[in-house]
């Protein structure tokens, strides 16, 4: 376990030192949470373009999922392994490139932003890559490049990412074949 830990450390300072002052500005956007709000606006708009009538009960789905994968990444993760950040390990932290000097709250396994970018994209590309040849290839690269973002701004270690993806997959995963279950909203086609 040491071993994995010392890799983790060290793929994350790696990966943290690639920095300067023109990407800490665009991975500081890139992992805001308001700043996808057009980006997001977009995919419900593809959302009701495909279900019509019943594209409420995809984005009360897609509202449940945001709130579980959120939830469930804090509550059944971060307050039980309570592994600290990067930035508030007394080891490396002095090592991390911190932008803005934010560090976030003080336990960082699994990466909440990994697991919510994760699911809400693995959600999307299960109802809407029949229609979209394009979406699959969108959705994992906006996923990643967020969940990338949270090493480069030293807030979280790979494994907290690779954690949180795999996370968000399951999650979204498992909503998706439970809505499939239901009728009358013809995912059994999907």
């Amino acid at each position: 376990m040491e071993f994995i830990k010392h890799i983790d450390q060290e793929l994350l300072l790696l990966l943290n030192s690639f920095h300067s002052e023109s990407f800490d500005s665009i991975m500081w956007f890139i992992s805001g949470k308001f700043e996808w709000i057009p980006f997001y606006l977009f995919l419900i708009f593809l959302i009701i373009k495909k279900f019509k009538k019943d594209c409420w009960i995809i984005l009360i789905a897609i509202a449940l999922l945001i709130t579980l994968s959120d939830q469930i990444s804090v509550r059944f993760f971060k307050n039980v392994f309570e592994r600290y950040r990067p930035c508030h390990n007394i080891e490396i932290g002095h090592l991390v490139h911190l932008v803005n000097n934010k560090c976030g709250g003080m336990y960082g396994f699994v990466s909440s932003h990994a697991t919510n970018s994760f699911a809400i994209a693995t959600f999307i590309l299960l109802l809407l890559r029949k229609d979209y040849k394009w979406i699959t290839a969108t959705l994992i690269f906006w996923a990643s490049l967020v969940s990338y973002s949270r090493i480069y701004l030293g807030v979280h270690y790979p494994a907290d990412i690779i954690a949180g993806a795999i996370l968000g997959f399951l999650i979204a995963y498992l909503l998706f074949y439970f809505l499939k279950k239901i009728p009358k909203l013809k995912l059994y086609k999907l």
